[in-house]
């Protein structure tokens, strides 16, 4: 039975460009991969298939061989059988597959380990002022460092290291499984390709040793909960000189005693005296910059109530502007009160004081309600 055209099998035109081309192979390779299609022999006919043609159709040589010839130029003997063919029609396995759909979203390269140090994540937690105010701070990190003795090669006297004679410099190495070639990292030189002949003393090869390193920490004004600050290059070093991580800090913001946040927004809930409340008068509330704000407090104020104190909130990050502050009052009933307190409040009472109607409208209006209440039950 005749091959079908590889271009076909991709559903392509013969111009198609290399972007478009990985496009249509990735979509049918997902269609009909074996692992969402078990048990299915067609499916994974057509899988090898797709993979056949695109392992030609990738490559310039092959594919101007195949536009050239056809699939004489695979064939043995054929005239591309120089670029090299695929010795009966095989593919070559999921690790290629796989790398080539998604290995450039992963950030890697074929056959390349670049040895890359880990992130670390440091956890910080500020004050409430630090995070209005900004802040410097020095922080102890233990991490990996190049190591001094090798100057980070891993090879003792800085000798160059040598290829490795397991996977040849490639980093991963091939098995073959029935028909699928299974392609793993190299465990000769986990993906380095060149091994250290004589290691270092100091960090047996690796190129790397624990040590602490001191780091200044910029904290900008107006930082939030949960911030992270990265530090480029101060993570774990990489392996035999490669470049080091990157070093996370999260920032949490202690509870206030005070204050409470919203974003760039400051609440503060502040008791007042019963009389202040009755009749009106000021306060002096603490603001999170340090400073001190008054307040005029109108006649008649009820807990609950809030006052805005516009721009005396928290600052923004990367701006001039800040947040505003509500205070919230809470009156204070009077505790432990004299014999003349006492008596000069039942005079207020006797003297209409206590009146629903005339001084407490939230009462009248709560007892008006249980009154229509009682009445819906007795209809």
């Amino acid at each position: 039975m005749a091959k079908q055209d590889y271009y076909e099998t991709l559903g392509v035109s013969r111009d198609v460009d290399d972007k478009a081309l990985k496009s249509a192979f990735r979509k049918l390779a997902m269609q009909y991969h074996p692992d969402r299609n078990p048990d299915n022999t067609d499916a994974e006919s057509k899988f090898k298939e797709i993979n056949e043609a695109y392992e030609v159709l990738k490559d310039a040589e092959k594919r101007a061989a195949y536009d050239r010839y056809g699939h004489a130029a695979f064939e043995q003997g054929g005239p591309g059988g120089g670029h090299g063919g695929f010795g009966g029609g095989g593919f070559s396995g999921f690790g290629d597959i796989f790398e080539e759909m998604f290995g450039d979203m992963m950030g890697g390269g074929r056959g390349q380990s670049s040895g890359r140090g880990s992130d670390l994540r440091y956890n910080m937690e500020i004050s409430l002022e630090d995070a209005f105010n900004g802040k410097k701070a020095q922080i102890e990190v233990p991490t990996s460092v190049h190591c001094g003795s090798c100057d980070g090669s891993g090879s003792k006297g800085g000798k160059p290291p040598s290829m490795c004679p397991s996977c040849h410099g490639r980093g991963k190495v091939r098995a073959q499984q029935g028909f699928f070639t299974i392609e793993r990292t190299c465990p000769t030189c986990h993906g380095a390709g060149s091994v250290i002949s004589d290691p270092c003393d100091n960090c047996g090869g690796t190129g790397r040793e624990r040590k602490s390193k001191t780091l200044s920490v910029s904290v900008p004004a107006g930082v939030e909960d949960g911030t992270r600050i990265r530090l480029s290059g101060e993570g774990e070093a990489g392996l035999r000189g490669a470049p080091s991580g990157d070093l996370y800090i999260f920032l949490s913001i202690a509870p206030h005693r005070i204050f409470q946040r919203e974003g760039a927004n400051i609440f503060c809930r502040v008791p007042i005296p019963m009389t202040k409340a009755a009749l009106g008068g000021e306060i002096e509330v603490p603001t999170v910059d340090g400073g001190r704000a008054r307040i005029k407090v109108p006649e008649g104020t009820q807990s609950g109530n809030q006052f805005r104190l516009r721009g005396k909130g928290m600052s923004v990050m990367r701006t001039e502007s800040r947040g505003d502050m509500f205070v919230e009052v809470a009156v204070e009933t009077p505790v432990k009160l004299t014999k003349e307190q006492k008596e000069i409040l039942k005079q207020f009472e006797a003297a209409g004081g206590g009146n629903v109607e005339n001084h407490s409208p939230e009462s009248q209006g709560f007892f008006s309600k249980v009154k229509d209440f009682f009445e819906d039950l007795t209809d």
